[in-house]
């Protein structure tokens, strides 16, 4: 690249952001350093301002392959094109390789998924995941396959641009049919494994609920996430004296019941490359449905 008069004058990784818009600006910084952008057959640093006439070369290395082996586990997708994919997760189902499992995750059924199609996100071949579900939740979940993509979908849940509303089974009578819950959610001062409503410092939390059904021993509520704190719902519910049915670290274990029946019901985002605005419902699980 021979850079022009309007160039002139801008940061080496700005001029590098404008014109490979599909790598983030990290990514390219990073290539900086490592010597694989040259100016003029030299390493520049990121800052280094561009001149009329130089010629810019970029070394893109190849995605190096995630650690993670891919796996055929069956997946239920709701949608997908070459930036993204939607999927309805099963409950039981973890999200991401961590501690104690490293396998049989989403993102090892993705690796094969979706094999040959990730362009690389921050110069690894993975899947680029967005936000996350518990093993127990079950329904929506939107992951990136490129780098751009993945830039779009983080900026739009930081900027609360996405719409994230569930379905939930939750214990005794709701106190009123409609209502806000807003806390401060961080980790439990007396149990580090939970988080907790009641604590001194954390961040802001805001949850929107409405009645759906009301049973003898139980309600089916429709939840509005505003924000998307570590276990939240199961938090505010269980904060306001309705906790997940099943939800054995927040309410009460069922026996019958393996999970805290929470389902991420619809999701709605603004397609970060086409600029479309997408939304998308799971239908309500077996496990759920009797309630409905």
């Amino acid at each position: 690249m021979t850079l022009t008069v309007s160039d002139a004058g801008e940061r080496l990784d700005q001029f590098l952001v404008k014109e490979l818009p599909a790598h983030s600006r990290a990514f390219l910084q990073k290539l900086i350093t490592d010597a694989q952008v040259l100016v003029n057959g030299q390493p520049r640093k990121p800052s280094y301002k561009t001149q009329a006439g130089d010629s810019v070369s970029v070394a893109i290395p190849a995605p190096r392959a995630l650690d993670n082996q891919p796996e055929a586990i069956a997946l239920d997708v709701l949608y997908e094109d070459a930036d993204l994919i939607v999927l309805n997760k099963p409950a039981g189902l973890v999200v991401h390789p961590a501690a104690g499992n490293f396998e049989h995750t989403l993102v090892n059924a993705l690796l094969h998924h979706c094999r040959g199609q990730l362009a690389g996100i921050g110069g690894v071949e993975r899947p680029g995941i967005v936000h996350r579900l518990d093993k127990g939740t079950s329904g929506c979940i939107v992951v990136a396959k490129t780098d751009p993509a993945h830039q779009g979908l983080v900026a739009q849940f930081k900027a609360r641009g996405v719409c994230k509303i569930y379905r939930a089974v939750c214990a005794g009578k709701l106190a009123r049919a409609e209502g806000r819950i807003e806390t401060i959610i961080g980790r439990s001062e007396r149990d580090r494994k939970k988080m907790s409503a009641n604590v001194k410092r954390g961040r802001p939390a805001v949850t929107e609920y409405k009645l759906v059904k009301q049973h003898a021993d139980c309600a089916v509520v429709e939840l509005t996430l505003l924000t998307g704190r570590t276990h939240q719902i199961r938090v505010h519910m269980a904060h306001i004296g309705n906790p997940l049915v099943g939800d054995a670290v927040y309410g009460r274990a069922k026996k019958e019941i393996a999970r805290p029946l929470l389902h991420a019901y619809k999701l709605g985002f603004t397609h970060p490359r086409t600029g479309k605005r997408l939304e998308f419902c799971a239908p309500i699980p077996d496990d759920m449905k009797c309630y409905e």
